[in-house]
């Protein structure tokens, strides 16, 4: 019973070691061979269909959720309280949220003249 359980700690060490030297190897070999313009021509329409929706939602007044002008309330209603701790977290929850629409919205414009570009080379319009 003791010789078996050296061999198998001595082979799961083995087998250690050999995923551990081949992982960088593996990673090292697998450069992208394009620039994915055939994925991305794909996915176009989920994605700007998802970034639609999320400035529609954050732009939403404060009836709703996950709108700005809603954590604003929130923000507004925890300083009347004041619960200064709570204002600050939510401050800075509300801070990262307004930051979020010029990306959102400059990925939308980027999106607009991908999807052009994906209209006049068609890359996987009918694959």
């Amino acid at each position: 019973m003791r010789i078996n359980r050296t061999a198998a700690a001595a082979a799961v060490l083995a087998m250690a070691g050999a995923f551990l030297a081949a992982g960088p190897a593996q990673a090292a070999g697998s450069a992208p061979k394009g620039d994915g313009a055939k994925a991305i021509c794909k996915r176009l329409p989920k994605t700007q269909e998802r970034i639609d929706k999320a400035l529609t939602r954050l732009n939403g007044d404060a009836t709703v959720e996950g709108s700005v002008a809603r954590l604003q309330q929130r923000v507004d209603n925890a300083h009347k309280e004041g619960h200064a701790e709570i204002e600050k977290y939510l401050n800075d929850r509300l801070t990262f949220r307004r930051s979020l629409l010029p990306t959102l919205q400059t990925r939308k414009a980027d999106l607009a003249s991908v999807a052009d570009w994906c209209a006049k080379n068609a890359p996987a319009a009918g694959k």
